[in-house]
């Protein structure tokens, strides 16, 4: 497994090597096997745990025996070594959550993506991608949550890797990101800078604003329509207990967003809307004194299609045909904060305030 993880990350997607010390500032060796250690039990009730030496500049892993051949875990923890090899995010506590959240995509990565077809092939692991093991009900059931959330108990930091598949599959095509973003993400943060991953993302998307990326990421995962290979699948499995109440409806016929609903820093709310034909016109409107990115997502399952309808001066219409379902997204995206997510502050934790008016449907 872990042999195909390598010639996947490493020697198809040009990853810094786990070989190389991380003292190693020539790159050109001597390269050492990452060594694995079966052990009974770790604390904490851990599966595995990364480990490294500051005196050879190694990383090295502890798997509890049961665990060694389940990808989920070994994979995980692997990803934690290529990222401690990719020095950037060393010492930057501003990263320290996203490390979860990295590791967590480096394993779905290894297990479900065509990206490591090759390696899995090359080294008899399984060739079909597996299901993913999303949890929805907690990424988009929770979407209100700051983007990387490390509260404890409550955060979404293992659950947040959707966004860096979609980042990975670039299904809107924007300019800078795709297959290598997440390594560029290690290759361009800045370093000794302690900024969050978000901002070297910004500076990746090459001239698409970070907030609209962010907004588009959110407008696809009202479908998990983000190129993944088995998410929308999973979805389709998931949604019936996904929690999408977000919304009180007023004395007028509109609906306000519920207090503890409102999306945090680069969260956002998912709205299915209910229409009383199966086709017809569709309208939207939202007032709110925050900065907002809104679109209708329009999907048709049936025929395996998607749209999206950008909010323009805070309204967004469509026409509905037979066959097409839709939900109203909002996300709130202000300007980048410099923040630490395991220490929130108000200033990601405040919600968007917003109120949404409907025309031809219901929330």
């Amino acid at each position: 497994m872990l042999e195909a993880a390598y010639s996947c990350f490493v020697e198809d997607l040009n990853w810094r090597s786990s070989s190389l010390s991380f003292n190693d500032k020539s790159d050109s060796g001597p390269w050492t096997k990452v060594n694995v250690y079966s052990v009974p039990s770790l604390s904490g009730n851990a599966a595995g745990v990364m480990h490294s030496d500051f005196t050879t500049g190694m990383s090295y892993l502890e798997v509890v025996s049961t665990y060694l051949s389940v990808p989920g875990v070994t994979v995980h923890e692997y990803g934690h070594g290529l990222t401690y090899h990719a020095r950037t995010w060393v010492d930057q506590s501003r990263t320290g959550a996203w490390w979860e959240t990295v590791a967590e995509w480096f394993a779905d990565t290894y297990q479900t993506s065509p990206l490591c077809a090759s390696a899995r092939t090359k080294h008899s692991q399984p060739t079909s991608p597996t299901p993913t093991g999303a949890n929805l009900q907690k990424i988009i059931g929770s979407a209100h949550a700051v983007l990387v959330d490390g509260s404890a108990d409550t955060g979404n930091y293992y659950e947040a890797w959707p966004f860096l598949s979609y980042l990975t599959y670039n299904p809107d095509n924007t300019t800078g990101l795709g297959a290598d973003t997440i390594r560029q993400s290690f290759i361009q943060y800045s370093a000794g800078s302690n900024e969050t991953p978000l901002h070297t993302f910004a500076r990746l998307a090459n001239g698409t604003a970070i907030q609209d990326v962010v907004g588009r990421y959110w407008a696809r995962m009202a479908f998990a329509d983000i190129g993944h290979p088995s998410l929308q699948s999973v979805f389709d499995d998931q949604k019936g207990s996904i929690d999408f109440d977000n919304l009180d409806v007023q004395a007028d016929g509109s609906y306000k967003v519920k207090d503890a609903r409102k999306p945090r820093y680069m969260g956002a709310n998912i709205i299915p809307l209910k229409t009383s034909s199966s086709a017809g016109p569709v309208s939207a409107s939202i007032k709110s004194t925050g900065k907002f990115t809104a679109t209708l997502s329009i999907r048709n399952a049936g025929a395996g299609t998607t749209r999206y309808v950008d909010f323009a001066d805070g309204t967004a219409k469509a026409e509905l045909s037979e066959g097409e379902e839709a939900a109203v997204v909002v996300a709130n995206t202000p300007e980048l904060v410099l923040y630490d997510p395991f220490s929130l502050t108000e200033e990601v934790t405040k919600g968007l305030e917003y109120s949404l008016s409907l025309t031809g449907a219901t929330a």
